[in-house]
């Protein structure tokens, strides 16, 4: 394995997702949670939503990228492997912090799920109101 040195750890989130990433030099081989990317990830849009960060910054297969992501869905979890490795990305190379930015991929997204209340079926869906 590589020196301790080059190893860059971050931590990416989105709704409860958590992904934790550890990114080195390398071919660019993305394994999560020690699967490959494609067999975690069946869906392309989430490969392409994880893989989005180092099109934009043309850094496609310099790094390798090992992530242990846990919590939330399919979705959320690709989502928060994104914004940890638009964050491993910044702490490689400070200069492609503009970029990053302008696609939106180191802002975390802070939508969460809106909790139940008493008296309603959900959070906000009323029960059906009858005149008689």
């Amino acid at each position: 394995m590589a020196e301790k040195k080059n190893i860059i750890w971050t931590t990416g989130r989105r709704k409860t997702a958590v992904a934790r990433v550890r990114m080195l030099p390398g071919s660019g081989t993305i394994t999560v949670n020690e699967r490959t990317l494609e067999d975690y990830f069946p869906r392309p849009t989430s490969r392409m939503r994880i893989l989005e960060p180092f099109e934009a910054t043309e850094t496609v297969g310099q790094y390798d990228v090992l992530v242990s992501v846990e919590g939330g869905g399919i979705a959320a979890q690709a989502d928060a492997v994104r914004h940890g490795i638009s964050r491993a990305l910044v702490s490689a190379t400070e200069t492609l912090r503009p970029t990053l930015r302008k696609g939106g991929m180191l802002t975390r997204d802070p939508r969460e799920v809106e909790r139940k209340k008493y008296g309603r079926h959900k959070a906000r869906k009323r029960p059906q109101y009858s005149k008689r």
